[in-house]
C-alpha cells in the first residue's frame, strides 16, 4: 500500500509536500495525438503565412504587417504553449516554480497580444474602410510598425504588473509541489478579463458594426452612379471592393476569435468555481484559434495560397524569388 501511494505522488520522495499525479483516462493517449496534430498543423501555417509576408515584397503593406505580428502571436501558440500544454496533461509540473512563473508569464503574454493584433487589424479596416482617400497617408510601413512594437511593449509591461506577486513569490501560489495551475484571484481575473477582453471586444465589435454601416453606404452609392461611372472612378470602385473584400476576411478573423476566446473567458466572469473539462476545454479552443487564423487566410487570400505554392516547391530559394508577382 506504502509503494503504491508513492507512486501515485508527483515526487515520491517528498511525501508530506508532494502532489499526485493526475489520473489518466483510457482516451489520454487519442487526446494527445490529437492536440500534438493541431500543435504541428499551428506552427507549420503561421510559418508559412511569416515566410510569405517577411519574403515576398508585393506582400509589405500596412495590413499584412499586422496580419504578420497575429502570425507571430500564433506561431508561439503552438510552438511553445501547445507542447507544454501537452506535456502537463496527466503529468506533474516537474520544471520548478521559476520555470512556472516563466510559463505563465508567457502564456499571458501571447495570449494578451493575439487580442491586441486584433484590435489594430480592426482600427485599420475601420481607416480603410470609413476614409479611403486618406488611409495610405495615415497608415504608413512605420506607423504600423510602431503600433505592433507598442502593442507587444504594452503586454510585457501590463502582464508583468498584474502577475507582479506570482513571479516574485511563485512558491506561495501553490499548496504542494509539482503544480502550475491558476496564479489569479477571482477579482483579479475579473479585472484582467475586462481590460484584456471585455473592453477590447467592445472596440473590436464598435468597429465592425462601423465599417459594415460605411461598407453598405458606398456600395449603394456606387451603384446608384453606375451609368455615369468614368475610367478614373472604377480604379476607385475596384479599390473600394478590395477594402471591402479585405474588410469581410478579417470580419471573419474576429468572428472566429470571438467564438474561440469567449469560452476561455467566460467562467472568470460568472464564477469562481469550474469544472476542470469545461476549462481545459476554453483553453484549447483558445490555442485552436491559433490554428484556425492561417486556414482562414488559405480559403479568402489568393496570395496566400501562391505564396504557399512558391515556398512548398523551394521556388523562394531562387534570387529574385522576393520579387515573384504573387498578387495576380
Amino acid at each position: 500500500m506504502e509503494a503504491q501511494t508513492e507512486a501515485e505522488l508527483c515526487f515520491p520522495l517528498l511525501v508530506n509536500s508532494s502532489c499526485r499525479k493526475p489520473m489518466n483516462h483510457p482516451e489520454t493517449f487519442f487526446i494527445y495525438v490529437l492536440f500534438s496534430c493541431i500543435s504541428v498543423v499551428t506552427v507549420a501555417l503561421n510559418l508559412l503565412v511569416i515566410v510569405s509576408i517577411s519574403h515576398f515584397r508585393q506582400l509589405h503593406t500596412p495590413t499584412n504587417r499586422l496580419l504578420l505580428s497575429q502570425a507571430v502571436s500564433d506561431f508561439l501558440v503552438g510552438f511553445l504553449l501547445m507542447p507544454v500544454r501537452i506535456r502537463l496533461m496527466g503529468n506533474c509540473w516537474l520544471w520548478g516554480s521559476f520555470m512556472c512563473a516563466l510559463f505563465r508569464y508567457t502564456s499571458f503574454i501571447i495570449t494578451s497580444s493575439s487580442v491586441g493584433n486584433v484590435v489594430l487589424i480592426s482600427v485599420d479596416r475601420f481607416v480603410a474602410i470609413s476614409d479611403p482617400l486618406t488611409y495610405h497617408a495615415k497608415v504608413t510601413q512605420s506607423r504600423v510598425q510602431a503600433c505592433v512594437c507598442l502593442c507587444w511593449a504594452t503586454c510585457v509591461l501590463y502582464n508583468g504588473a498584474i502577475l507582479s506577486d506570482f513571479l516574485t513569490h511563485p512558491q506561495l501560489y501553490y499548496s504542494c509541489y509539482g503544480q502550475c495551475g491558476n496564479v489569479l484571484t477571482y477579482v483579479s481575473g475579473v479585472v484582467d478579463v475586462i481590460i484584456t477582453f471585455i473592453c477590447p471586444i467592445t472596440l473590436i465589435i464598435a468597429l465592425y458594426v462601423r465599417v459594415f454601416v460605411v461598407a453598405v453606404t458606398q456600395a449603394r452609392a456606387v451603384r446608384s452612379h453606375v451609368a455615369s461611372v468614368t475610367l478614373q472612378a472604377s480604379a476607385g470602385v475596384a479599390d473600394m471592393k478590395s477594402e471591402r473584400k479585405a474588410a469581410k476576411t478579417l470580419g471573419v478573423v474576429v468572428l472566429v476569435f470571438l467564438m474561440c476566446f469567449c469560452p476561455y473567458f467566460y467562467p472568470s466572469l460568472v464564477t469562481q468555481h469550474t469544472s476542470t473539462t469545461f476549462s481545459a476545454f476554453g483553453l484549447w479552443l483558445l490555442y485552436c484559434n491559433s490554428c484556425f487564423n492561417p486556414l482562414i487566410y488559405a480559403y479568402f487570400y489568393p496570395w496566400f495560397r501562391k505564396s504557399i505554392r512558391l515556398i512548398v516547391t523551394m521556388q523562394i530559394l531562387r534570387r529574385d524569388s522576393c520579387d515573384a508577382n504573387v498578387l495576380h
